[in-house]
Order: C-alpha cells, then structure tokens, then sequence
C-alpha cells in the first residue's frame, strides 16, 4: 500500500481541475480541503488549477480543456450526486463515487435503508416531519437520541437529546437544513472512522482511527477547528474488532455502489463491543486535521501520493461513446 501514486505518469493526468468551495454549508472546509489537495499536486508537477463552482459556471471546465476534476467539495451540490451528473455530461472523469452512489450516500436515511436490507449494522431510527414526531422517535429509540438533517455532512444541525422538551428545539434546527429529518439510537462507545480506497474487487480498507473528542462531543467545532480531539492511529482496538470494522466498512463502500475512495463513520457499543455503521463520506476532508491522511500516513503513504492516487482513479459512471466521424 505505501507505494500507493507513486507510479504514476503526471503528465497522462493532463490539465486538473480541483474543485473546492461551493455552496454548502460545509463550504469553509471545502476551501480547506481543496486549498491543501491543490497545493499537493502542484508540487508534484500536476497542471492543476482551483475552480470554485459557487464563482464559475461548470461549463467552463469543457471550454478550457480539463482532462479531470479533483472533487474537493464537501456537502449539498459537491458530494450529492449533483456535481457528478453535471461532469457525467461533460464527459470529464473526476475523483471519488458516481452520480447514483455519491446521491444515496448523501442521504443517511436511504443509505440506512440499503445497509439494513443487506444485513449491515446500523443503529436504529426514525424519519420525522414534527417536533411531536421526534417525541414520540426518543420514546421508542430511548434517550440519549441524536436528531440530525439526512442530506447535511459535519455534524452541522445535529443534536443529542436526553428528554421531551428538547426534541422541538432539536427537530427545528435539523428541519432548517432538510426537511427530511433523522432521529437515531445513540450507540455509546468508542467513535471511529476507516477510510476505503479502490473500486469493486480492489476495495480495500486503511488502518481504523479511534477518535477521543473532548467530552465526547465530535461536533463541528472539535473536527476542524480545535487540537483538543485525540486521534488514535494506530487505533488500540483488539486486532480482531479493527479487523471487523474494516470488513463491514469495504462491504458498506461496495454495498452503495462506491468507487474510487470514501470514508465510514463506525461506533462501537460498549456494552458488547459490536460495530455500528453511522454514515459514509464520499468525498472525505482533506485539511490539516482531516482523517484519510491520517490513516494514509499510517501506512506509509504521503499527503502528496495520496492525492496523487486519487486523482489517478478519477473516472467517469457511463463510457463515453466514440465520437462519429461526418
């Protein structure tokens, strides 16, 4: 694995372009993230150049000859499928899942779904349209419940609730980012995240980081903006419990049909030490603080050859058809 983008022809990777800041609610660490990836393949020799969708018309990237996009965009509109399809169109290959894995992956209560169906743990939850609703989800869930928005990323809107009178205030800052909102068993236990690299059969899982956030509180704040939260990688898990969450992971990765690379957030319940799959990221942070590198780095793989290999697995869901000679 340590050899993973260092054998790679820079100049077959032709003009790059790496997307970064959108619209979404993420777009600060979107920024981050496509700043850090930009920089990474510019010291290697990549024709790279920043596009930020929110300031550019996609359409662009045909008129100035992009060979392929580096998709650092974190969210609605950069990892929903809705960007993809619009590459899908243009025909430029780009990093990470396709149009339908990246849109389900978006969608918690759909990739729960999916999950639950093919027998993969996950906790247990509820949809709801009300604050009535989300009362009666912590009666049947038990509390602590964490209500969240389904289509948002980064903890943002989410709350843990231990009683009644806070679940109105809980489903209203959820329901101001999606109207779809997601009530769901808290699992108490170690937190963890496993990165995926690869597509179908070469799927394969990177070491699992174990995260001490302070107070247990992995919020938006304790991800990206502070050095309180502890990352543990290797993770000290059993050899046997890492070796699981990376099994269940790849299968999660294959499951929703994902490609390329991505993320999974796992708990591990404490009272018997069983892993629950919480959602998977399909185009993972890559700032100073972010995970994959982390991971990455664990096995000997630099932020540079990382980005590299990634870049490298950019492709496109449909092949393009031969252009017909007149």
């Amino acid at each position: 694995m340590s050899s993973f983008g260092t054998q790679i022809d820079v100049k077959a990777l032709g003009k790059v372009a790496v997307l970064l800041g959108g619209r979404s609610a993420e777009r600060e660490v979107s920024l981050m993230s496509g700043t850090g990836v930009l920089k990474a393949l510019l010291s290697q020799g990549v024709d790279a150049h920043a596009f930020d969708p929110a300031e550019r018309d996609l359409g662009e990237l045909k008129k100035e000859g992009f060979d392929r996009c580096f998709i650092a965009l974190h969210g609605r509109y950069g990892e929903d499928g809705t960007v993809q399809g619009a590459l899908e169109l243009l025909g430029i290959p780009y990093t990470g899942p396709g149009v339908m894995a990246s849109s389900i992956a978006m969608d918690k209560i759909m990739t729960k779904r999916i999950w639950r169906f093919e027998g993969l743990p996950t906790p247990d939850w509820r949809l709801v349209a009300s604050a009535g609703e989300t009362r009666a989800a912590l009666q049947a869930l038990g509390a602590p419940m964490i209500v969240k928005p389904s289509r948002e990323g980064s903890t943002i809107g989410l709350t843990k609730v231990w009683t009644a009178e806070e679940c109105e205030q809980a489903y209203v800052l959820a329901s101001r980012y999606d109207p779809e909102v997601l009530c769901e068993e808290f699992i108490e236990g170690d937190e963890t995240t496993c990165p995926v690299l690869g597509t179908g059969e070469g799927a394969h899982a990177l070491p699992v980081i174990r995260i001490v956030a302070p107070e247990g509180n992995y919020d938006y704040q304790n991800k990206y903006f502070t050095d309180d939260t502890q990352y543990h990688c290797p993770s000290g898990l059993p050899a046997e419990e890492e070796a699981e969450i990376r099994r269940i992971v790849v299968r999660a990765f294959r499951t929703l049909g994902c490609r390329g690379w991505s993320r999974a957030d796992i708990m591990i319940r404490a009272s018997d030490r069983k892993p629950f799959l919480l959602e998977i990221n399909t185009s993972p942070g890559m700032t100073g603080h972010s995970l994959v590198p982390m991971s990455a780095r664990a096995i000997g793989v630099s932020y540079e050859n990382l980005c590299l290999g990634i870049l490298a697995s950019a492709a496109l869901d449909a092949a393009q058809p031969e252009q017909e000679h007149a």
